[in-house]
């Protein structure tokens, strides 16, 4: 993995990640039981299985910022690993944003330091033909057969989150 940012950078918030809103502190401290592999965990059920992907919902609200996705529970790829790496960092747990191309469709996932190792961990959500679970110490990913890009973002390129708040529908994007 190549980082983007400084050490601390994956601890801090910026405008899509805001670790400081108060409904993300909230969850955070109501998951943070045990140490950082078991809250880590909680915080990927969390987002998993709590927060809707849009697409697969057919919900059409695009949230992009981690905080709105929390209390709206629903989000596209790139807004589910925003509020994941949002609930780890809160936690005190380093995270970042990665990204892969699924199709020719850019698909965002997140890189976690757990058990002093980076992992790929992808909160997308289940589907047919898509299990993604947690895991401290191998990569786990919605489509492992494509490449990950290497950097680990601290936050969303500019790119990326342009392009989600100009979103109207999420059927703006093909589904990944």
């Amino acid at each position: 993995m190549d980082f983007a940012g400084e050490p601390w950078d994956y601890l801090a918030a910026s405008e899509a990640i805001d670790i400081e809103h108060p409904l993300v502190q909230s969850i955070a401290s109501e998951l943070r039981t045990g140490d950082d592999i078991a809250y880590a965990h909680a915080a990927f059920d969390h987002v998993r299985d709590r927060v809707a992907h849009s697409m697969d919902a057919g919900d059409p609200r695009v949230p992009w910022r981690a905080s709105d996705v929390l209390d709206q529970r629903t989000g596209l790829c790139y807004a589910k690993s925003h509020a994941y790496v949002a609930l780890l960092r809160a936690g005190g747990v380093q995270a970042g944003l990665c990204y892969q191309r699924c199709s020719g469709v850019l698909h965002g996932l997140t890189a976690v330091l757990v058990d002093d190792r980076w992992v790929y961990l992808d909160p997308r959500g289940n589907k047919p033909g898509v299990d993604v679970r947690f895991s401290a110490s191998e990569n786990r990913l919605a489509y492992p057969g494509d490449p990950v890009d290497p950097t680990v973002h601290a936050a969303p390129p500019p790119h990326v989150l342009e392009a989600l708040k100009e979103m109207r529908t999420p059927s703006a994007l093909p589904a990944a």
